[in-house]
Order: structure tokens, then C-alpha cells, then sequence
């Protein structure tokens, strides 16, 4: 498979999803309740939909990036891509999920979905480390790439990993730091952490 083709699904799934995200966003004029007082009262699905929309599009960004690496797509480089991509279409659903129960769940409730928020943003995390692993360690192979630095831009690009499920247990206790975090964290990788220059 050309690598042209793998970018153009990718944009397409990350494109839809991230226009999924707006379907859970709701106001209705003429109910009896001003506009601005459904705003207020639906702060839960507007707050989940930007950093949703954060947190998709930095994985746009970085996904570019990471495949500006590639020279050649493997097998293994597309089962990881797609399980990526599988993580990401989860996200409409875990905003949506999680806006419901901020704004009208229980505790527990609330709890179920920040876990759930915070599994598939770790799960999307694991599988795009592991997808940029594919990517560097092909590089290594051909030379073009040091051992050394193949591991720091590991560690660096993985961090993720680590802070996704460290913020899905912020969120089990208080959910809306949870999304603080999760958009700190889009904020670091707003910055390019794959370790290769940008053209």
C-alpha cells in the first residue's frame, strides 16, 4: 500500500470523527428557556466537545507528522494504524457519554464515564506510541535514524501513555480536572515531539 492512500483513509476517519463530535451539542429556541441559560445549563457537552476537538485534531497533526517518517507501509504499520483509528472513532461516543453524565448523572455515573473517556484516549495513546515505534524502528533499520534517538523520541512521544491513565484516575474522583488535564496534555503535543525536524 502507498503511503498516499494510508494518509487519505486516515484523514477520512479522523474527518469523521471529528465532526461527530458536534452532533451532541443541543439548543432549542422557543421552549420556555432563554438561549443563554441552555448554554449555561449544557457547559458539560460544550467543555467535552472542545477538548474533544483538541485532543482529535493534535492527533491529526501528529499522525502527519509521524507518517512523514514513513518510507515504507508494512502490514504491521497498518494493524497499528487502524487500531489507532479505532480508539479515535470511540471519542464522539466518550464526549457524548461523558457530557451526559456531568450534566445530569450520578457520582457513579459520572465516574463510569470518565474512566471510559480516559480508557480510550489511553487506548488511542499505547496505540499511536506503538504505531511511531513501527515507524522509528524501520528508520533504525535503514539507518537513518540512531538507536539513542530513537528512544528519547520514544519516551518523549509516549508520554501519554503514562499521563492518560494518571488523568483517568483525576477524572474517577473529579471529572471536569480530567478534561484541565487532557487539554494541558493536547497542548504539549500541539508541539512537534517526534524528534524530526519540521519542513
Amino acid at each position: 500500500m502507498s503511503k498516499a492512500r494510508l494518509e487519505a483513509f486516515s484523514d477520512g476517519v479522523l474527518a469523521v470523527a471529528i465532526t461527530l463530535l458536534v452532533l451532541d451539542l443541543h439548543l432549542v429556541p422557543g421552549n420556555g428557556t432563554s438561549l443563554l441559560a441552555q448554554v449555561g445549563a449544557a457547559w458539560p457537552s460544550f467543555a467535552a466537545y472542545v477538548v474533544s476537538f483538541l485532543v482529535i485534531g493534535v492527533i491529526w497533526v501528529n499522525h502527519h507528522s509521524v507518517l512523514r517518517l514513513v518510507v515504507a507501509v508494512d502490514r504491521l504499520l497498518l494493524f497499528w494504524n487502524l487500531i489507532l483509528l479505532m480508539f479515535v472513532t470511540a471519542i464522539p461516543f466518550t464526549t457524548a457519554t461523558l457530557s451526559a453524565a456531568l450534566a445530569d448523572g450520578s457520582a457513579a455515573d459520572v465516574r463510569v464515564a470518565a474512566v471510559l473517556y480516559g480508557g480510550v484516549s489511553t487506548g488511542f495513546a499505547v496505540a499511536f506510541t506503538l504505531l511511531f515505534g513501527r515507524v522509528t524502528l524501520l528508520e533504525v533499520r535503514q539507518g537513518r535514524l540512531d538507536p539513542r534517538e530513537r528512544r528519547a523520541d520514544l519516551r518523549r512521544f509516549g508520554a501519554g501513555t503514562v499521563f492518560y491513565p494518571l488523568l483517568t484516575l483525576v477524572g474517577v474522583v473529579y471529572a471536569p480536572a480530567m478534561l484541565v488535564g487532557f487539554t494541558a496534555l493536547s497542548v504539549y503535543y500541539l508541539f512537534n515531539q517526534t524528534g524530526a525536524a519540521e519542513a
